[in-house]
């Protein structure tokens, strides 16, 4: 007779998967260590590191704060520039009176 399937739950997957990602030990160590398969814990990796951008890329959300803080960046730089002028100006006309 086939053995009943095992579900975990959530919070369990992700605890595995941060093992993995922090300690760096292999997937089939940390996945005999915690009585799960090899290659479920696999794929609960790969899965992470497909959401969040696991080989040095950035990730949707990420790549759209970046492009956000960016312009908002260049906006700033953009204001005190004109705010450093207009000090300027304002020294110089309170200089000459």
């Amino acid at each position: 007779m086939a053995e009943a399937r095992r579900k975990f739950d959530r919070e369990f997957r992700e605890g595995a998967v941060r093992i993995v990602r922090e300690t760096g030990r292999p997937i089939a160590r940390v996945a005999r260590e915690l009585g799960v398969n090899a290659g479920t814990l696999a794929n609960w990796v790969a899965g992470d590191r497909r959401a969040h951008g696991g080989d040095g890329q950035l990730s949707e959300d990420e790549r759209a704060e970046l492009v956000r803080l960016r312009r908002e960046n260049a906006e700033l730089a953009m204001e005190r520039d004109v705010l450093k002028r207009s000090v300027a100006l304002w020294v110089k006309d309170a200089m000459g009176r």
